[in-house]
Formats: structure tokens, sequence, C-alpha cells
């Protein structure tokens, strides 16, 4: 159940794509980069669907060259996602059945304790992560990727002017609500379960 909420709140977002076009806005990264929003968003389309879609295997961003070292950290990426998503296809049936036992059982009151506990672990990676971005940020690449092909130069992968850190900051924010408030959520089915109990 964990593994799926997890890998849910992962999957939604990697596909937030609203949150890349309200960024293109706040971070100015148009200016930055000197292309319109509406060609931003295409080439961020086009990325995603490299990352996402196993059958996509070759990146071509219209706007981007990629570098060889550029496209193998691109690879790495890929291959954490499609991690991302076997897990939840793998989780998601289990999870569901597991909820209909307990409630078919009256015993949502297991999730209780559990919720409580597995929520402060958010809570501290965002406190780290408030506290020094740029260190929860490299020390997140050393934990995932085996070489140090993440550090892009913008001569040869311009790319990464269009994706600033504050924009991957937004996307840690984003994860760590939507997986507090599935853990929120069943919280309170739980709570509720056991006040009409």
């Amino acid at each position: 159940m964990l593994l799926a909420l997890l890998s849910l709140s992962i999957t939604l977002t990697i596909n937030a794509t609203w949150l890349y076009r309200l960024d293109i806005q706040w971070l100015h990264i148009s200016r930055t980069v000197g292309l319109s929003p509406a060609r931003l968003m295409h080439n961020y389309g086009q990325l995603l669907a490299y990352l996402e879609l196993p059958w996509v295997t070759n990146l071509q961003m219209t706007d981007f060259p990629t570098s060889f070292t550029g496209m193998v950290h691109f690879e790495d990426v890929k291959r954490l996602f499609l991690v991302d998503h076997g897990v939840l296809l793998v989780s998601l049936g289990p999870a569901i059945w597991y909820l209909r036992q307990l409630r078919s059982r009256a015993e949502q009151w297991r999730l209780l304790r559990l919720t409580q506990i597995v929520a402060v672990i958010p809570l501290v990676l965002a406190g780290c992560m408030a506290v020094n971005f740029n260190g929860f940020f490299i020390a997140f690449h050393q934990l995932l990727f085996r070489n140090n092909d993440w550090l892009f130069d913008p001569r040869l992968d311009p790319v990464i002017t269009a994706l600033p850190d504050t924009f991957f900051l937004h996307c840690f924010v984003l994860a760590f609500v939507l997986f507090e408030a599935g853990l929120a959520g069943l919280y309170w089915w739980a709570h509720r379960a056991i006040q009409r109990a």
C-alpha cells in the first residue's frame, strides 16, 4: 500500500506539466532561454515522452541538443521512471485489495499508527530540503545515480537552463504534499471508521 502511494505520488508529480507551465512564468524561464512558453512546453513534452514511454528510444528535443553524458543521464532517469511506473502497476491492485479487506473486516484502525509513523519521514526530508536544498539535491543524485553525468554543462546541454533548480524544488514539494495527502486520507478514513463503530 505504501509503495503504491509513493509511486503514485511520484507519477503524478512527473506528469504535472501544469507545474512546469507555471514555473515558466514564475521563474522567467522563457526570458532566460529565449524561447516562447509554447516552445518550451513542446520541448518539455518531448523530454517527458522519452522519459516515460518505453517505446520512445531516442531523445529528440527540437531546440535543445543533448551531449553524450547528458544522454547517459537521461537514460538513467528513464530507467528510474519506468521502475516507478512498474512499481505502481504491480502494487496498486494489492493495495486496493488490502484496503477492501480492512473495510470488510472493520480493521481500518490498523492504518492509524502506520500512517502516523510514515508521515514523519517526508516531514524530516522536507526539513532537510528547507535548510539546504542544494545539499539535499546533491545527496539525492549521489544516492540514485552511479556517476556524475547529472552535472550538466549548459554549453553542451542547454536544456539545463530550461530546468532550473527551483523547478526541481517545486517538484519535490509537490511529491511530498501528494504523499502526505494520501497518508492523511488513509488516516481520516480509518479514524472515521472508528468513530462510526
